[in-house]
């Protein structure tokens, strides 16, 4: 299905009988409002397929020198101002299924994180509470090995389905993912569309009193409430610093520094806000000027944990307050 506004010239391949999609292709499509931050451009062409195979569809017929960008629940990125070229995938309906299978969960990647950890609750499955404590999707999470409360989803994937850019569904075995800190290895602009997680037979009562523990640890330490992304950068390396990245930023006189309506916070440092109408470009000229006085602080050079996507966007002119 394809909204009224004309397809982009490279993407006319997809209006044909052999490639027709049967989810829906919109162009220029709005993102601000479907980020969390509620700031950015639009998509040149945005598409929801219906399914795996209608994705892998459109990849064998997308031309190959294309960008393909997938995006979850938007909730750890900035989409710039400028918008995005090509082709961004985003995941809905047909793939938020949730299935119990032995010992494991076999998630879609739509799966919210939080409806996964309560899913496995409910199913008697302990190790997955720590879901709870991170915003986003589960193809997101993959993605990025996202952790909290002293687990990630290194510790917890059985194996990962991806359709790549070449339209190939693959089913990835988690070893092949080379997981680190905040990082996998999938094939380049392939899109996570179906995940196993492990699980261990627990007591659903316990399972769920830790998942209360952990939304209550993160709405005392966060600023769950307010338009912002999450961690902005990741805590440092060892061998670079022990301390964490929000004790760099606060060090640095960075708790509560401001450009335009982008805001530190003051609750918890490490969290950007968009808190009077900020622009893309306030919230990254912020970042990076809190990069910029942690290093001349501390000497430590801090590592986004936001993605910053788009094309670039001259910052808000002015000094931080």
């Amino acid at each position: 299905m394809t909204d009224t506004a004309p397809l982009p010239q490279w993407a006319r391949a997809l209006d044909t009988d052999a490639c027709r999609p049967r989810g829906r292709l919109t162009p220029q499509a709005a993102l601000g409002a479907r980020t969390w931050f509620r700031v950015g451009g639009a998509a040149e062409l945005l598409f929801q397929p219906a399914s795996a195979e209608d994705l892998a569809q459109v990849m064998q017929c997308l031309p190959l020198e294309v960008p393909v960008l997938p995006l979850g629940a938007c909730s750890n990125v900035i989409v710039r101002d400028g918008g995005i070229d090509g082709l961004v995938v985003r995941l809905a309906r047909g793939f938020a299924t949730l299935t119990r299978e032995g010992d494991g969960l076999v998630a879609g990647a739509a799966c919210l994180d939080m409806t996964v950890a309560e899913h496995a609750a409910e199913a008697g499955l302990a190790g997955l509470e720590f879901l709870a404590g991170i915003p986003g999707s589960i193809g997101g999470a993959v993605a990025m090995n996202a952790g909290a409360y002293g687990s990630d989803m290194a510790a917890v994937l059985d194996w990962v389905e991806v359709v790549t850019r070449d339209g190939r569904l693959l089913r990835l075995p988690a070893a092949s993912l080379d997981f680190s800190y905040r990082h996998a290895t999938l094939p380049p602009q392939s899109v996570v569309v179906r995940v196993r997680l492990a699980g261990l037979p627990a007591s659903p009562a316990v399972i769920r009193q830790r998942i209360a523990e952990i939304r209550t640890a993160r709405e005392a330490a966060q600023p769950v409430r307010a338009r912002t992304g999450g961690s902005t950068f990741r805590n440092p390396d060892p061998d670079e610093s022990g301390r964490k990245a929000w004790e760099l930023i606060d060090a640095a006189g960075c708790r509560g520094l401001r450009l335009g309506g982008a805001q530190m916070s003051e609750k918890h440092c490490n969290f950007m806000l968009n808190t009077d109408n900020a622009t893309a470009a306030d919230l990254e000229g912020l970042g990076d000027a809190v990069r910029q006085r942690v290093h001349a602080h501390t000497g430590v050079t801090l590592r986004w944990e936001i993605r910053r996507i788009g094309r670039p966007a001259p910052a808000t002119q002015g000094i931080p307050a």
